[in-house]
């Protein structure tokens, strides 16, 4: 039996260490999506401490499975602690290496994709969610409003890259057909779509 209770526990370590941790409200937001879709199979990209993925397979439907792609060898080791502490190592894969050299070599569809790693590279993990979501399925993107910079007009030199690229990614989402989206403005801003056409 899974003990989610050791959850509250992880996610105090992930905050007193300055860790990305997802923060509550977007948690309760996602939350209630997975609890209408019971995927079958959800990807995930930055696993950071595997907050996040322990708290989503909560949601999994029986035999469920999620893939979590971590690039960080010491995030990967804490995340593996974390899974097996709660109990949850038959229903989450760590996969441990660069997004985009994982991704390309993966085939099958996911019901929900997570993005929540490296901002700039959001737009080309966006293509690859395109060619991994079922239709039907849910990609998910957090942090896109990188606390508030997205939105404002003042940016420091160095975010500036990232902030243009996080536009550039909110704009595409939002224009893609194939896509019903919307960008919600809770924690740091989340992107959601639903993947109505293939």
């Amino acid at each position: 039996m899974a003990n989610y209770e050791l959850l509250e526990e992880i996610e105090k370590f992930g905050r007193e260490n300055k860790i990305p941790i997802l923060l509550d409200d977007t948690l309760e937001y996602i939350s209630k999506i997975l609890n209408d879709v019971k995927p079958m199979r959800i990807l995930e990209i930055g696993t950071a401490i595997g907050f996040s993925a322990i708290c989503f397979s909560k949601y999994l439907a029986p035999e469920g499975r999620i893939d979590t792609i971590e690039i960080e060898s010491l995030r990967v080791e804490q995340a593996l602690e974390n899974i097996e502490k709660v109990g949850v190592q038959s229903k989450i894969r760590v996969l441990e290496g660069d997004a985009l050299d994982i991704l390309p070599y993966l085939n099958e569809e996911y019901d929900v994709i997570f993005i929540d790693a490296a901002k700039g590279k959001y737009l080309e993990f966006f293509e690859h969610a395109l060619r991994l979501c079922k239709k039907g399925g849910y990609i998910i993107a957090d942090n896109v409003l990188y606390k508030g910079m997205v939105q404002s007009d003042y940016n420091k030199h160095k975010q500036r890259t990232a902030v243009n690229k996080l536009r550039s990614f909110i704009d595409m989402v939002l224009q893609n057909k194939n896509l019903e989206s919307k960008l919600i403005d809770i924690g740091d801003g989340l992107t959601v779509s639903k993947m109505i056409e293939k």
